[in-house]
């Protein structure tokens, strides 16, 4: 057990290793040896960890949606939400990265997008992880229509699947600088507002 253990600890230090390295320069030329030095251990150590440079980057992106998943569970647990509209919207600025302190997590996720746009294993991590925040958010878009007695007016999953998409727009914009942080939270609200105000 203490070996599977110290495994799993290695495989969190080497992921950890590969976000530090997609923060300063993205990862296209990201190789095992540049990971290995970065985390201090053996090119062994790695290889015994991963196959492939393409399963580390799977194990690595899954770590990253776990931290960001942990903190939107968190931050609902931590302030109880009054509606499921405010609970959605604390999930959504949540997964947006827009704070100050989660600039380079922005920059990590992107770095990992931008990898899965060439990478079909990448593409797959991605594409479970945005299945999973999808089926949430268009549990809350329901309870939140009914609320707000529209829910024969809004398609849940559409708008789950438009404000995923906004709240990833907003990642870069903000990360380019063409939006500041408070924009794109206004943009992200006045959004929000919008579903629960609109007529028809």
């Amino acid at each position: 057990m203490p070996r599977q253990v110290d495994h799993e600890g290695r495989r969190r230090l080497i992921a950890e290793a590969v976000c530090r390295l997609a923060d300063e320069s993205g990862l296209e030329g990201v190789t095992l040896r540049d990971v290995a030095a970065r985390a201090q251990v053996s090119m062994g150590a790695v290889q015994r960890c991963f196959r492939t440079k393409d399963e580390m980057l799977v194990f690595a992106l899954g770590y990253v949606g776990e931290r960001i998943g942990e903190r939107v569970r968190a931050r609902l647990v931590r302030s109880p939400a009054q509606s499921a509209a405010t609970a959605l919207g604390h999930a959504a600025t949540e997964i947006s990265l827009l704070r100050e302190e989660h600039r380079a997590e922005a920059r990590v996720w992107l770095a990992f997008v931008a990898q899965a746009a060439v990478s079909a294993p990448l593409a797959g991590m991605l594409k479970v992880n945005y299945a999973s925040l999808q089926e949430s958010f268009t549990q809350l878009m329901a309870e939140a229509a009914d609320d707000a007695g529209r829910s024969g007016a809004l398609d849940p999953q559409r708008e789950a699947r438009a404000l995923l998409a906004l709240a990833d727009g907003l990642t870069t914009h903000v990360l380019i600088g063409h939006l500041t942080p408070h924009q794109a939270q206004d943009v992200l609200h006045a959004h929000l507002d919008g579903l629960w105000t609109h007529s028809g």
